[in-house]
């Protein structure tokens, strides 16, 4: 008996080695095709404060491996952005056996919505907030204050700020999937709006860094993706019941 119950339990470790290298390798064959390009990809992600720098000031690098390991270090972070969708389908392979039709049916498009708003979330980011935040920070120096941010701190910065809206944008497929789950219902999350809104600006006071504009930048398009969220949400209300219940007959009858 113990070696039966040990032998799925190995076979579940070994398919998760496998999904887990093929996520790594996946990482790894962009950060390769991506690392040549290391010192472009930080330039391009630090053009928005750049732009937004008085005449002749400059970025600087107060480490002095900093130069290099600073975009090294960026490229990490963008191989893992842009393999989350080989990531994501390696998830998605090893538990969608474990799960019931009317699951599979909802994570899979899931997945994949998740991963396209979170994507929006960053582009945001990176076009509307930076610029703004940026040319609001850079202009409120003290006199005698010369804006010359370190690498390694900006990078930190941007990525907090990547990190905090790609998350917000998820805001709709957790509504759907509460949704869906029955618990909660469209009706119920109406009635809470103005919750919603103020605790909009709190998750932006949190996750952002202590400025107004992307606390503020933020706090509305999550309030907006809350409505959109409730807006898919309805066609999504007794139907993980109903497929459930489907399931099961078909498991009966089985």
């Amino acid at each position: 008996m113990a070696v039966e119950e040990t032998q799925p339990l190995i076979s579940h470790l070994i398919e998760l080695r496998k999904r887990l290298l093929n996520s790594i390798i996946a990482v790894l064959v962009v950060f390769l095709a991506l690392v040549y390009f290391a010192n472009d990809i930080y330039q391009l992600v630090a053009a928005p404060l750049i732009e937004q720098m008085p005449l002749g000031s400059t970025m600087i690098a107060t480490d002095v491996a900093s130069p290099f390991f600073t975009p090294i270090k960026l490229t990490i972070y963008v191989s893992v952005f842009l393999a989350a969708p080989v990531i994501l389908y390696q998830v998605w392979a090893f538990v969608a056996p474990a799960l019931y039709r009317h699951e599979r049916k909802l994570l899979m498009p899931l997945l994949f919505s998740s991963t396209f708003l979170f994507y929006i979330g960053i582009a945001f980011a990176y076009f509307v907030v930076f610029p703004l935040a940026f040319g609001f920070l850079t202009k409120t120096a003290p006199i005698g204050v010369v804006v010359s941010t370190d690498i390694a701190k900006y990078l930190d910065f941007v990525m907090t700020l990547f990190m905090a809206f790609g998350v917000a944008f998820e805001v709709p497929i957790a509504i759907i999937l509460l949704c869906w789950m029955g618990v909660t219902t469209p009706e119920s999350l109406k009635q809470k709006r103005p919750y919603m809104l103020v605790g909009a600006f709190v998750v932006g006071m949190l996750l952002t860094p202590p400025d107004v504009f992307s606390q503020t930048l933020l706090a509305i398009p999550m309030y907006c993706l809350f409505e959109v969220g409730i807006l898919f949400s309805r066609f999504y209300v007794g139907k993980g019941r109903a497929d459930a219940d489907e399931d099961s007959s078909e498991e009966s009858a089985k």
